[in-house]
């Protein structure tokens, strides 16, 4: 059994063993683009974990076996379940490996993200974005094993059951990897689609933002500034420049807590034209290497830019897999922009 695999060895092929996340975050890797270093703990670990505590009492088939409409069971279920998997320890082999590689990624004693990483999360045609658990600025190893443990369970969450039975997913195949990934102390974050979250139009990318980390933007706690910029010409046609009242930012004992933004950067722009136009090129490049358009975390250090996760868009995506094209799947945006002009002037 391998637990262990760097994001320099991985890739989206590998979304068996390293889940949506972890093979993301290599591929991204291999295309030249920067992201914070880090592990993933496969989901070989994983599966030795759930095969121990199965040995005792079923897992999967109870999930199986769940209604998705009774929320009271599911509520039940996952309380159970969860409790399980926290309270079981990982097997000594695991737990060392784990250990050694935070000492390699990390040997100036630097905090982590712990984020899960789900075999069927981040796919073409369906997305478990935010349905499992991240903790950010994880001080230690001890922490660190904790929360991996912890992401393990929340594979278990009433979210994550209920949305894979609805979606009829077989047990079997789902896994958890888990990321662990130096943390960015950054200026600011947010998120870029490379194709309009409100139009579907693919010559723009839209890019949001606020102060501190991403997870503010994320999870919705605050209003983050937007633009839409071209994604050939780099015209910024639209900016939405928000009163942006607090940012998440590291908490001494680990962990993060919200803070009220001065009154001088309430309703200053966290990025500049020209990260924008960085966020832009690296946007394309991403969508280039990924052959599709994509919905992407980024966050902004002193170095300058670097991605936390990049998945495809899915709800435009299946609303043209629904629906007869008006032209031709063109292999650059121009083209499409271009296919779009011509058939409208046919009409």
């Amino acid at each position: 059994m391998t637990p262990i695999a760097w994001f320099s060895e991985v890739g989206i092929a590998d979304r068996p063993t390293v889940g949506g996340k972890g093979g993301s975050l290599g591929e991204l890797v291999r295309a030249g683009i920067a992201v914070p270093d880090g592990f993933v703990v496969t989901t070989a670990a994983f599966e030795q974990f759930l095969a121990a505590l199965e040995a005792k009492e079923p897992i999967r088939p109870l999930v199986e076996a769940l209604d998705p409409n009774d929320l009271d069971a599911a509520t039940r279920l996952s309380e159970q379940l969860r409790t399980r998997m926290i309270g079981d320890p990982m097997t000594s082999e695991v737990e060392t490996a784990l250990k050694d590689a935070l000492n390699q990624l990390c040997p100036d004693q630097r905090p982590v993200a712990v984020r899960s990483s789900a075999t069927t999360e981040d796919a073409d045609d369906a997305s478990f974005a935010g349905l499992q658990d991240t903790f950010l600025w994880v001080l230690d190893d001890a922490s660190m094993i904790e929360k991996v443990r912890e992401c393990w369970a929340s594979l278990y969450s009433v979210e994550s059951m209920t949305y894979r039975r609805k979606q009829g997913l077989p047990e079997a195949g789902v896994a958890m990897a888990v990321v662990v990934q130096r943390m960015v102390e950054a200026k600011c974050a947010g998120v870029m689609f490379t194709r309009s979250p409100t139009t579907g139009d693919k010559s723009v990318i839209t890019i949001e933002g606020a102060w501190g980390l991403g997870s503010s933007v994320v999870s919705g706690e605050v209003t983050p500034d937007k633009w839409v910029l071209g994604k050939i010409t780099g015209e910024i046609s639209q900016r939405d420049i928000s009163d942006k009242h607090a940012r998440q930012v590291p908490a001494p004992e680990g962990g993060i807590v919200e803070v009220e933004n001065a009154a001088d950067i309430r309703s200053t722009p966290c990025l500049t034209d020209e990260d924008l136009q960085a966020l832009r090129t690296i946007g394309r490049k991403v969508e280039k290497h990924y052959g599709k358009p994509q919905d992407i975390e980024w966050a902004l250090d002193e170095d300058g830019a670097v991605l936390l996760q990049s998945r495809p868009e899915t709800v435009w995506a299946q609303k043209d897999a629904k629906a007869a094209p008006v032209v031709a799947k063109e292999a650059s945006p121009m083209a499409h922009v271009m296919g779009l002009f011509t058939a409208g002037a046919k009409k």
